[in-house]
């Protein structure tokens, strides 16, 4: 079969122009950050360096070399700029200015003759294979900072372009493309350039289904999420236990759920107001995740009561750190200015397993606890059913 490497170019060109205006104008809706400002610009910037250099032997070189692959390199250069500014990166834009100029000027000073082409397309191809390696990179920061599924799929669609410009210039390198110009040869030069804008059509998607996860991630954080202290609210304590229900060893796990009750603070907002109040409740969650594992479980079930679930945790361990996070609390508030009310904490734990005991009885039990502990005299830790005396001695 016989490719027309102009028309690739061509229908490449058209291809990232579309692309382009379509990106340019989801930014002008405005619901958008910048990243589709200079998704946009690159596609169109691409979409004339390709149009240029389907001019060659056609327009003067300064057109057709020069100018064209100066836009190219632009445009994925401000690709780069565009998955660095969707992952809030910091840009230097004067870095990639001068890194766009010093790498154009060899197309303008060096291989501006069709003598030329071939260490042309290899210095060409290097510099582009290095810009996908690099957007690459910055595919995989997404996938463990914000383990967003979608960024493997920006790093698949990458990688073939990164593969076929490193061959393009091994094969430029070893003067494998036959013929006297770009457009003057068959082989396998054909075959890379269409397999190239196949994918950069399609990668132009990526970004708009990393967006589209990282929102529907960003929802599913502030449904469950308590707003005010982070901590997770109701819905989200549903969901987090339900995920250890399911686990392979859920029937096996022991689990120590902790019901915390903050001592005196109704007193305290009606003494110092409301936004002290919210202080406080702030503090506690400090609090108890300094002293928790990073997979614990902190929950605000509402007002000044908090649920905490430590995963495989045996109850005389979960005794001393229940006293380590009311040490804790207790050091914050002592450390709060112009506190007429000291609160402390109230907290009942109880034991269960993920796959055997539901969360609701746990937090009735857990409640029944923290009841006994405010009952005989707050500030205190109780156990429902009361850990044994012997346990009791070997956790101390």
């Amino acid at each position: 079969m016989v490719l027309d490497l102009r028309t690739i170019y061509v229908v490449c060109a058209v291809a990232c122009l579309v692309l382009g205006c379509v990106q340019l104008l989801a930014y002008a809706t405005g619901r958008f950050e910048r990243w589709p400002l200079w998704w946009g610009a690159s596609n169109l910037l691409l979409g004339f360096g390709c149009f240029g250099v389907a001019l060659r032997d056609i327009a003067p070189d300064f057109v057709s070399v020069g100018l064209a692959n100066s836009l190219t390199l632009a445009g994925y250069v401000a690709l780069l700029i565009a998955i660095r500014v969707f992952a809030d990166e910091r840009i230097n834009f004067l870095y990639y200015g001068v890194f766009v100029i010093v790498g154009s000027l060899p197309a303008f000073l060096i291989f501006d003759g069709g003598a030329s082409y071939l260490p042309r397309i290899a210095y060409l191809s290097i510099i582009f294979c290095c810009c996908d390696l690099a957007i690459m990179r910055e595919g995989l920061r997404l996938v463990r900072r914000e383990k967003l599924v979608s960024g493997w799929i920006l790093v698949g669609l990458f990688l073939p372009t990164a593969l076929i410009f490193a061959g393009r210039a091994v094969l430029a390198l070893m003067g494998r493309l036959d013929g006297d110009s770009l457009f003057d040869r068959g082989g396998p030069d054909q075959w890379l350039a269409l397999t190239a804008a196949v994918f950069i059509c399609l990668r132009g998607i990526t970004i708009v289904l990393m967006a589209s996860e990282r929102s529907r991630n960003k929802l599913i954080e502030l449904a469950h999420h308590d707003p005010l202290t982070g901590a997770m609210n109701r819905s989200g304590l549903a969901d987090a236990f339900g995920r250890l229900e399911v686990q392979p060893l859920a029937t096996a796990a022991s689990l120590s759920v902790f019901l915390i009750d903050i001592d005196h603070f109704k007193t305290l907002n009606d003494t110092h107001g409301h936004a002290v109040g919210d202080r406080i409740l702030l503090l506690f969650v400090q609090a108890a995740r300094a002293q928790l594992r990073a997979g614990d479980i902190v929950a605000r079930q509402g007002g000044d009561e908090f649920v905490v679930v430590l995963e495989r945790t045996a109850i005389g361990d979960s005794v001393h750190i229940a006293e380590r996070i009311r040490a804790a609390f207790r050091d914050a508030v002592r450390r709060e200015a112009g506190l007429d009310i000291l609160p402390t904490l109230s907290i009942g734990i109880t034991e269960g397993r993920a796959g055997r005991d539901g969360l609701e009885t746990l937090l009735q039990e857990g409640d029944e606890a923290v009841y006994r502990a405010k009952r005989d005299g707050r500030d205190r830790i109780e156990v429902r059913p009361p850990i044994p005396e012997g346990a009791a001695v070997a956790a101390a």
